[in-house]
């Protein structure tokens, strides 16, 4: 069994007599959230990381595991993509942490060229997933954000049934919405007891230049009855501009007022 008293899910964890997960004394984290999607493309990594910055930007101590292994992209979306971490016991493993305070970790601080594919089987997966939590440094944290790997598979389940997270946040856009790509994530983590967030729609619609008007190109009324039957909250919807576009290939830097007004929005539904 694992230290409960430095366990953020301490007193309100129903595993605590089958808990596995070794928790680091020196890491004091109050709130864990998986980020994932049911398939990749969605942009999970950028509401990842724009999550982090409206969350760092409002005064809480922020830090991200890149679970996504075979595809990493956390260091490139924070513009921390030339650090590597280091030990100093062999043990200890301190997080890249960006110009904003935020602490980082993921596979790409360990490899010398970031192309370089991990050709890791699922267990060696699965482990590093819990190495990067309970070897990482975090120290003090209000927020770790899990972004998970595309899909509904090992690392997906280990976040799930071995670390304590408070809950999910889902990533999807319009079309995938009222399909079985979003239902089968969703269903999984109902499956595994763990409490859903809520839904962020990425490239929900464009905005006309010219009038303002919001162009939604699918139809939200199915969105709508998806959600409710799914008994889901929206959190919010990103619209699909060429600034997230910019942000995707060159990292988040300082984002419009219109974005950072959606983003305090979610923030704020999270924080309920």
């Amino acid at each position: 069994m694992g230290n409960c008293n430095s366990c953020p899910s301490k007193n309100k964890c129903n595993k605590q007599e089958t808990c596995t997960i070794e928790n680091n004394p020196n890491n004091k984290i109050k709130n864990i959230i998986g980020v994932m999607s049911g398939k990749g493309g969605v942009g999970k990594s950028t509401v990842t990381s724009l999550i982090a910055k409206q969350l760092n930007k409002q005064g809480y101590k922020v830090g991200i595991l890149d679970a996504d292994i075979t595809g990493p992209s956390i260091p490139r979306l924070m513009g921390v993509q030339d650090q590597r971490a280091f030990s100093s016991n062999g043990v200890d493993i301190y997080p890249i942490i960006t110009k904003e305070n935020i602490k980082t970790m993921s596979v790409n601080f360990l490899v010398n060229d970031e192309s370089q594919p991990v050709v890791w089987k699922g267990p060696i997966i699965s482990n590093t997933i819990k190495q990067f939590y309970k070897d990482v440094m975090w120290e003090e944290l209000d927020y770790l954000l899990i972004d998970m790997p595309p899909g509904t598979g090992d690392v997906a389940m280990t976040v799930m049934q071995e670390l304590p997270i408070d809950g999910v946040i889902m990533v999807s856009v319009p079309q995938d919405m009222i399909t079985m790509i979003v239902a089968k994530a969703v269903n999984m983590a109902k499956m595994l007891n763990v409490n859903i967030l809520g839904v962020v729609e990425n490239m929900s619609y464009i905005q006309c230049p010219d009038c303002d008007k919001k162009i939604k190109l699918f139809d939200g009324e199915d969105t709508d009855v998806f959600l409710s039957e799914m008994n889901l909250d929206l959190l919010g919807e990103l619209p699909m501009t060429r600034e997230i576009v910019e942000i995707t290939h060159k990292g988040v830097d300082n984002v419009s007022e219109e974005l950072d007004n959606i983003l305090s929005n979610i923030v704020e539904r999270i924080n309920k």
